[in-house]
């Protein structure tokens, strides 16, 4: 939101009173708040008629100081706000003759007190990283509509870029961007998106995290071109400033603050095959393609039943539409004993034509208007309502539904939806300001289902297939793209997507193998196919067509097979990132500026990405087969074809379907299981310890867990001279070691 024209003018419907200069301040316990009239005080009747702004600096966590701006405190000021860990750590507050410094772990804020001259600076030890300064702290108001708004600028250095901001498809570096917080189901290809993140990251290593759920917007590097402004309706601003020193650290921190991943199920980490979305979803069909890729000796792991498991005009009724079958629970028997998960479609709407709309809007379990009727509409389903998630008997009432299809043999759910919330007229439950429960709304609507998959399945098997987010949904995973169409540029702004998403804490995340709209040719296909199988999470999904290969081309079939086995034999490795996901809240697929922050050709990359803290991958957008990806310093070893490539530097490449640049970072241990069929087995047994080439004094360790996450073998492994030294604790004793790079092996 603009509320200048140019520099130094504002637009002539906004008043505005900035933040001038210091004026006093207190201390009550580890807080401080700093008073700042809006003009400069040189005689006591500077005092009168003039605005002022209150700022009060805490910590809710070491090496993480929020800010909380107010222009008048008697406003109301309602929830929701984003659930945080708050551990009231000690505080350092000193005062010196020309500044007050608020420091918190490394991190300081530092308020200088000099007359006419506000700055409240950021440092991480004596590293300065950001400030906010003339004209920066402002409260405008609107004379035209009679709003106000709360704004902040931070300072931009000449070599920082901004990204993050939850999964956004427009360019990865946000500068130059204006990006409004507000969920939207928009596809991939706009600037609105399902998961708005108020979080965003910078390459100089701190984030900022704006601390209202409502309609956050920002103005990177657009309406001053040296700021990032973030600004919000109403008459207070608080925001986190979190720095880890690294890109890395300050995405642990923010994780810390909000909430770390849950870990997935090791079996949703294989392929998943959906009905996909207007097709045929009887008995027959499904089996079909079930059998299908049985005879093409395809591992398969879930299976996917979308909106039409329900009659049209139902949604949500949660019954079984009897045209696909009548007896649901001999079904799923059926394809459980074919070693299948289930997974099936909900959504928090309730349509008129559902049984339970009655049930739910006698019981107050439904949004309402603020006359006390149910808010419907006709988009998507006719008459449509909303479950009341802040209405704590409305989320049992929608879990009892829920679990009877847990019980009838469902494994988990695929949450879609949440983000068209209305906030014209609203009351919810638990007095809620509606604007704010725009995005909010996901939250707990993924945490109600959430919370049941835990408590029946319990903890380590619960899953859901997620699009809609805000702040803390990483907790909830995975996380899928949304509605993507066939094509390669449709590719790419997905990957744009879940890299920038990643820097939120989003630790799994997946998207629609060769795109949701539209049916792409066999070339995307398999391309897609390749991308699909080193993320995270593996769906084959789409809109009016299949997605099974063969109906593209037979090679579709095999290059299918090819990266679903490598996956399984990939598991060792990729379950141990997943538990460090969980751990520390470091994403699975991340952009490489996180693992290389010192290297700045990596601040803009895109294209590529590790998976994981060992393999980078660098899929294929175009048809001739050709890729340009760069690698940081260091030799480089391609996992699929074992060609060698000295790093810092770029790359280009062609390769046919069969391979892509998966790349092994220099001095790692990467751990493969021999099992090509199954996501989740024994990793320790039979496990394969790849080398990567290590440099002389090189060194590596790494974790192999089990199944349920926990810790069964560890591998370590030193370079001296021409001999690589292998170390192995726990497991069986049975496994071997290939190395890719040079150097002869010892095993002790």
């Amino acid at each position: 939101m603009k509320f200048t024209n140019g520099y130094w003018m504002l637009r002539e419907e906004i008043n505005a009173a900035y933040a001038v200069e210091y004026s006093g301040h207190s201390i009550n316990g580890n807080t401080l708040t700093v008073y700042l009239p809006g003009k400069h005080i040189a005689s006591r009747g500077d005092a009168l008629n003039l605005p002022m702004l209150t700022v009060t600096l805490s910590s809710p966590q070491e090496g993480i100081i929020k800010v909380s701006a107010v222009h008048h405190a008697g406003a109301i000021y309602k929830g929701p706000f984003a659930e945080i860990k708050d551990e009231n750590p000690q505080v350092e507050i000193t005062e010196k003759e020309d500044t007050l410094i608020f420091k918190s772990g490394d991190l300081k804020a530092v308020i200088d007190k000099a007359p006419n001259a506000y700055k409240l600076a950021f440092y991480d030890g004596d590293k300065f990283l950001t400030e906010s300064s003339y004209r920066n702290l402002a409260h405008m108001h609107n004379r035209d509509t009679g709003k106000n708004y709360m704004t902040e600028q931070l300072l931009i250095d000449v070599d920082e870029y901004v990204y993050g901001l939850g999964e956004r498809f427009t360019p990865f570096v946000k500068n130059g961007q204006i990006v409004e917080m507000w969920n939207e189901d928009g596809g991939t290809s706009s600037e609105i998106a399902y998961k708005n993140i108020p979080f965003y990251i910078t390459n100089k290593g701190y984030g900022v995290l704006v601390d209202n759920e409502g309609d956050v917007a920002y103005e990177i590097a657009s309406e001053k071109v040296e700021r990032v402004q973030f600004s919000v309706e109403g008459e207070r601003l608080d925001y986190y400033f979190i720095s880890g020193g690294t890109p890395m650290k300050t995405v642990e921190k923010y994780t810390d603050l909000t909430g770390k991943p849950a870990l997935p199920p090791a079996w949703s980490f294989g392929l998943w095959l959906t009905t996909s979305f207007t097709t045929d979803y009887d008995e027959n069909t499904t089996s079909s393609f079930i059998q299908g890729m049985a005879d093409r000796d395809i591992p398969l792991h879930v299976f996917h039943f979308d909106c039409y498991w329900m009659e049209a005009f139902q949604w949500c009724n949660f019954q079984w539409d009897p045209n696909v079958t009548t007896d649901p629970k001999g079904m799923l028997q059926r394809y459980h004993d074919k070693g299948l998960k289930i997974c099936v479609w909900i959504n928090p709407y309730i349509a008129q034509n559902s049984i339970l709309f009655t049930e739910g809007k006698e019981n107050g379990y439904l949004v309402k208007r603020t006359d006390g009727s149910v808010w419907q509409t006709d988009l998507w389903q006719p008459g449509m309502a909303l479950v009341d998630f802040t209405n704590p008997d409305a989320c049992a009432w929608y879990q009892s539904k829920l679990k009877v299809l847990l019980d009838g043999g469902v494994d988990c759910f695929k949450t879609d939806f949440g983000e068209r919330i209305p906030v014209k007229d609203i009351a919810y439950f638990d007095g809620s300001d509606p604007v704010k429960m725009h995005n909010y709304y996901t939250f707990l609507y993924n945490k109600t289902v959430f919370e049941l998959l835990e408590r029946e399945r319990g903890k380590g098997e619960a899953v859901l297939f997620a699009r809609s987010a805000t702040v803390g949904g990483q907790q909830f995973p995975a996380h899928w793209g949304g509605d993507c169409s066939a094509t390669y540029v449709s590719m790419a702004e997905t990957l744009r997507g879940g890299l920038s998403l990643s820097l939120s804490g989003f630790g799994f995340w997946s998207h629609d193998i060769s795109g949701f709209e539209q049916t792409a040719p066999a070339d995307i296909y398999k391309r897609w196919c390749q991308f699909g199988l080193l993320s995270s999470h593996s769906r084959l999904h789409g809109s009016s067509s299949y997605r099974v290969p063969w109906l593209f081309d037979e090679e579709s079939c095999v290059i299918l097979k090819e990266f679903v086995n490598l996956k399984c034999r990939l598991m060792p490795y990729l379950y141990g990132q997943a538990v460090l996901a969980h751990e520390k809240g470091i994403p699975v697929l991340r952009p490489m500026l996180l693992d290389f922050p010192e290297d700045r050709a990596c601040d803009c990359l895109d294209r590529q990405y590790m998976f994981g803290s060992s393999l980078l991958v660098a899929p294929i957008f175009k048809e001739s087969g050709e890729v340009d990806y760069y690698l940081p310093k260091g030799t480089w070893i391609n996992l699929i074809t074992g060609e060698k490539k000295e790093g810092n530097t770029w790359v280009k490449e062609t390769h046919d379907y069969h391979s892509l640049p998966l790349m092994i970072r220099e001095n790692t241990i990467l751990p493969m299981g021999t099992n090509e069929e199954e996501a989740a087995y024994d990793y320790a047994d039979g496990v394969v310890l790849v080398l990567s080439e290590f440099t002389d004094g090189g060194q590596a360790e790494v974790t192999i867990p089990d199944t349920k996450g926990n810790k069964v073998m560890k591998v370590t492994a030193q370079r001296q001279g021409d001999v690589i030294t292998v170390h192995a604790e726990g497991g069986n004793g049975n496994f071997t070691v290939k190395n890719m790079g040079s150097g002869e092996v010892v095993i002790q």
